[in-house]
């Protein structure tokens, strides 16, 4: 299998599973956090889903890229995007469920990340 039909195939799992996620985050947190939660940690972790949401669907339309316009700034959103997601999702989720505030200094890496990825977005449609 070439490079670019293992990167296609790899963002394209990625971005199915990251939405997969997104989706049960969000039934979880309207189905067993509401009422758990506070009102503050309930707005972070749907800011989380929703933007999981948004980076799931840029993820596959790397996927796509990766078969239409393989290279380095392709790969460089990809796996910016899945970094950008874990960092920032992960970190709100886990601040809304534990509270420890420190996680909050970790999503702004995540941001930085995903603005990152469309940024290595933009330079590979670019290169056309």
């Amino acid at each position: 299998m070439s490079t670019t039909q293992t990167d296609a195939r790899r963002f394209g799992l990625a971005a199915a599973l990251s939405g997969a996620i997104a989706v049960a985050a969000g039934a979880f947190a309207t189905h067993a956090l509401r009422g758990t939660l506070s009102a503050d940690a309930l707005a972070n972790w749907e800011t989380a889903a929703r933007y999981q949401m948004y980076h799931a669907l840029a993820l596959m339309l790397v996927a796509w890229l990766s078969g239409q316009r393989p290279g380095r700034p392709t790969r460089i959103a990809g796996w910016a995007f899945i970094a950008g997601t874990i960092l920032f999702s992960g970190s709100l989720y886990l601040l809304s469920l534990s509270g420890l505030r420190w996680l909050g200094a970790l999503a702004p890496f995540g941001g930085a990340a995903l603005i990152g990825g469309w940024l290595a977005l933009a330079w590979s449609w670019l290169r056309g």
